[in-house]
């Protein structure tokens, strides 16, 4: 057996969007057989964070390392800030653009507006909107740039990288790597060469997993929608193609950007970009992406390896490209549910607390990640509360699109920091 072809049907485009509509149509048409299949994606998912925080801390470490040994670490740090800065409110004002145009929560159909209330537990046309469903939500609470610091710098890294904290153990790997940069060389060398093999096994490991990523994906698609069922999706179904359209023009964007920056063909550049498309849409995690994505950025589009598995992880945790386009586009949403016309500076405030809140949903999920809308509607007093259970029915589809964002965008990232790679 060619181990080559199958690791390619594996992450081919086709066969993850036909195992994408098989698991739909099997969890709509057998809920019940798919929901015991659910458990198969939890231990997938799982095994992936199992790897990708080693990898992420070595990555950094010995990157950082490399990178001081090599000199003009400081000149590439300031690039990253800069490209950073730019992604982030290039993406928002993308998010805010698109709303602004498709205007998804206006001219709602009665029939709609039934379903939302039916979702809800409210009518959207009173002024009650207060959520009842088992107890009372807490009130939403703003979270301020102090506490965001405070949050991310780990008390026990032991504790962090058990808990799955991805932020912190980032934060460590930072420091730590900023310290053994200044090592001599002869006293280091034992230390680097452990987390070369550790980075190298997880790489392994990586790639070992994405083999039945087919039935996996299957699999997981099945199980979510035996559990949410297709109302959800009819509901929000005018959100869910705007976000669809602001996500497809960031990475037809993306791709461009990492085309034209590799030096190589297109087809070259859509073949190095097929592994981390295929399992970001499988697993929803941007962590568990950084060893395939460090791949088709080095392995097959040729930009500087000890730059890019520096980049990756530092891109992953602090580049939330994905997530701020999704608070600016659900904020807009409820603003517009609510008949709230929003002028230039409330724009500029929903962006810019968009971005606040991608930077604070790093190692966030579900719920949690779905939750930070709140934070950015309580700065201009929209009702979160009551369309919460609206973006939680439908977070599964959004979290695909998140991620895949996220993982592309910040390929593109990269690639504009790293210097162009050269072709012969």
């Amino acid at each position: 057996m060619d181990h080559k072809k199958v690791y390619a049907f594996a992450l081919n485009p086709w066969v993850v969007v036909a195992m994408l509509g098989g698991g739909f149509a099997l969890g709509l048409y057998q809920p019940e057989a798919s929901l015991r299949l659910g458990f198969v994606g939890d231990v997938y998912v799982d095994m992936l964070k199992m790897i990708a925080l080693p990898f992420m801390v070595s990555a950094v470490i010995f990157s950082l390392q490399r990178l001081f040994r090599e000199g003009g670490a400081g000149g590439l740090l300031a690039r990253v800030g800069i490209v950073f800065v730019v992604f982030s409110i290039a993406v928002a004002a993308l998010g805010a653009a698109t709303l602004m145009v498709m205007r998804p929560g206006e001219n709602l159909s009665n029939e709609t507006k039934q379903t939302f209330g039916k979702i809800v537990g409210n009518d959207l046309n009173s002024s009650d909107t207060v959520m009842s469903l088992q107890g009372v939500d807490p009130p939403t609470k703003s979270v301020t740039f102090a506490e965001v610091l405070v949050s991310i710098v780990p008390s026990n890294i032991f504790a962090s990288l058990a808990s799955g904290e991805t932020l912190k153990a980032l934060v460590f790997a930072l420091l730590f790597g900023l310290a053994v940069g200044q090592v001599p060389a002869r006293i280091s060398d034992g230390l680097t060469q452990s987390l070369e093999t550790i980075y190298h096994a997880c790489q392994t490991l990586m790639r070992w997993l994405n083999y039945p990523l087919p039935i996996i994906l299957l699999c997981m698609s099945a199980s979510q929608m035996a559990k949410t069922g297709i109302g959800p999706l009819q509901a929000m179904a005018q959100f869910v193609i705007a976000f669809c359209v602001a996500s497809l023009i960031a990475l037809v964007l993306a791709t461009l950007i990492i085309w034209k920056r590799s030096n190589a063909s297109l087809g070259q550049t859509l073949s190095a970009l097929r592994g981390p498309f295929a399992l970001a849409l499988a697993t929803r995690s941007s962590a568990t992406c950084m060893p395939i994505m460090i791949e088709g950025l080095v392995d097959r589009l040729g930009f500087a390896r000890s730059r890019v598995e520096l980049l990756v992880p530092l891109s992953v945790s602090l580049l939330r490209i994905g997530p701020v386009i999704y608070y600016v586009a659900a904020t807009m949403f409820i603003a517009q549910l609510y008949g709230r016309d929003l002028g230039p500076t409330e724009i500029a405030v929903v962006m810019s607390s968009s971005i606040l809140a991608g930077f604070a949903s790093a190692g966030m999920t579900g719920l949690l990640t779905v939750s930070l809308v709140g934070l950015t509607s309580s700065y201009l007093g929209l009702p979160f509360e009551a369309a919460f259970i609206l973006f939680l029915a439908v977070d599964p589809l959004c979290d695909m699109l998140r991620t895949l964002v996220l993982v592309i965008g910040n390929s593109a990232a990269v690639s504009i920091v790293c210097a162009r790679p050269l072709r012969i």
